[in-house]
C-alpha cells in the first residue's frame, strides 16, 4: 500500500512555497519581513485531515483499511476482468445510481446498505457482492457505466497509460526539452496554468553546475570574485 512517491517530501514543498507566497503578501501589507519553519513532521501530521479529527473528536483509532474510506462507502479499488478502477460513492443517491449501473437495484434497498451507516457497518457482507460484479466486465466498459450514472469512478493507470491518456495529452503535460547530452530530454510539464504569465519550459534540468557562474553573477558577484572561489575549490 506504499504511494509510489515521496508524498511528504513533495508537499512540504508545496507548503513552504505556500508560506513564502504568504510571508510576501504579508510584506506588501505591513513592509515587514519573516521567518519561515516548515517541518516535514508537522506537515505529515496536518496530512492525517479526516482521520485525526476521527480520533481528536471521536476518540476513533484508525486502523488499516487499505485502499478503503474510513466514513464512507463503498469507495475502494475494485479489480475488473483487465484491470483495476477506483469507485468513490459519496452518498446514499450516488449509491443507487451504482446498484442501478451494476444491474443490482435491490441492493439499495437492503437494509444492510440502505445509508452510508449501514454500509459501513456491513462492508464486510457488500465488498464480496461488489467484487464479484466488477470481475465480470472489463474496466473501460466499467467506467463508461459509471460515469453515465453520475457515479465517481476513474481507472487506475499505470504509468505509461497515464501519458498515453487524451486529457493528459491534450494538457500537454509531457514536454520535450533539448538537452546538451542527449539531443532531447522528456520532462513532466508545471501544473500550474496562468493566464497573464505562463510558465516557461525553456531549460531542462542543468548538468551539475552548469548555471554556477550565472547565479553567482545575478547574486552580485564579479567574474573575478567567482574565478577566486573557484581556485580555492569553494565552487
Amino acid at each position: 500500500m506504499r504511494v509510489g512517491f515521496p508524498v511528504v517530501d513533495t508537499l512540504t514543498g508545496q507548503t513552504a512555497a505556500f508560506a513564502i507566497l504568504a510571508a510576501l503578501f504579508k510584506r506588501e501589507r505591513s513592509k515587514q519581513g519573516e521567518y519561515i519553519d516548515v517541518a516535514m513532521l508537522d506537515v505529515q501530521a496536518a496530512m492525517l485531515c479526516n482521520q485525526a479529527m476521527n480520533f481528536l473528536v471521536g476518540a476513533r483509532v484508525p486502523k488499516r483499511n487499505g485502499n478503503a474510506h474510513p466514513n464512507i462507502q463503498p469507495q475502494d479499488v475494485f479489480s475488473c476482468r483487465d484491470g483495476a478502477l477506483v469507485l468513490a460513492v459519496g452518498n446514499d443517491g450516488q449509491f443507487a445510481k451504482l446498484c442501478e449501473a451494476l444491474g443490482q437495484p435491490e441492493l439499495a434497498t437492503d437494509e444492510r446498505f440502505a445509508t452510508n451507516a449501514a454500509r459501513v457497518r456491513n462492508n464486510a457482507a457488500l465488498y464480496p457482492l461488489l467484487r464479484d460484479l466488477f470481475g465480470r466486465r472489463d474496466r473501460a466498459d466499467w467506467v463508461t457505466a459509471l460515469d453515465a450514472a453520475g457515479v465517481p469512478c476513474g481507472p487506475i493507470n499505470s504509468v505509461p497509460e497515464v501519458f498515453a491518456d487524451p486529457q493528459i495529452r491534450h494538457r500537454q503535460m509531457r514536454i520535450d526539452l533539448p538537452h546538451p547530452l542527449s539531443g532531447s530530454v522528456p520532462l513532466v510539464a508545471s501544473p500550474l496554468r496562468l493566464t497573464n504569465a505562463p510558465v516557461k519550459h525553456d531549460r531542462a534540468p542543468p548538468l551539475l553546475g552548469e548555471h554556477t557562474d550565472e547565479v553567482l553573477r545575478e547574486a552580485g558577484l564579479a567574474d573575478a570574485e567567482i574565478a577566486a572561489l573557484r581556485a580555492r575549490g569553494a565552487i
